[in-house]
Order: structure tokens, then sequence, then C-alpha cells
């Protein structure tokens, strides 16, 4: 089975009172299938970008997607990630989305709110 375990930071220049929270803390899966990832956020800034990473066991963290909310509509993904990896966001969750799970998606996934 695949594990996957969601953690949360708080990028640089955060105020008092935003905050980024994650929804499922494990999501065990087989597989082939689909999951998703929910974090919710709030911070009273405007444009503001969330952005998922993943990181496997003594590697640094690797970026898969970010996307804009509140009034930023911007957003990249990884090469690795177009095909079987997406984000909604809405004014107060980012959502992740990986389809056709592999082994190699067994990763600790962390969502992060960028002001």
């Amino acid at each position: 089975s695949i594990q996957i375990f969601t953690l949360v930071f708080l990028m640089p220049y955060g105020l008092l009172g935003d905050s980024i929270q994650p929804q499922e803390l494990t999501v065990p899966s087989e597989e082939g299938e689909t999951v998703t990832l929910t974090c919710t956020y709030s911070t009273s800034t405007s444009n503001i970008f969330l952005h998922w990473y993943r990181k496997y066991p003594k590697t640094a963290p690797e970026f898969i997607h970010y996307r804009g909310a509140k009034g930023y509509t911007g957003t990249h993904t990884a090469d690795f990630a177009k095909q079987r990896f997406d984000s909604k966001t809405d004014s107060s969750s980012t959502r992740l989305t990986v389809k056709n799970l592999e082994l190699r998606d067994t990763a600790l996934y962390y969502c992060a709110l960028h002001l």
C-alpha cells in the first residue's frame, strides 16, 4: 500500500493570524487510485501562493506545484507532476489531487502558504 503523510509550513513573511493546516495526516491508498490532500488556510493578505512539495527520506523537499489565490491567478507545476498532479484553491483551502498512484508517490507531502 501507499502511505501519504501531510505536513504544513508557513513560508517567510507570515503575519500573526496567518495559518495553514492539513485535513488529512495520513492517507493510506493503493496503486492506481486517486487521492486528494487538503489543507485549510487563513490569512488577511491578498495575492497569495499555495505551494505543494513532497519529501523522501534523507532528501530535500521536491517542489510539485503552486497556485495563486485571493487575487493572484498564477500557477506552475513541476515537469514530473504535469500528468498526474493537479491542485484547486479557494478562499480557505488548497487541494492536491494525485491520479493513478504509484509506489514512488509514498512520501511526506507539505502544503505551504506563501504571502
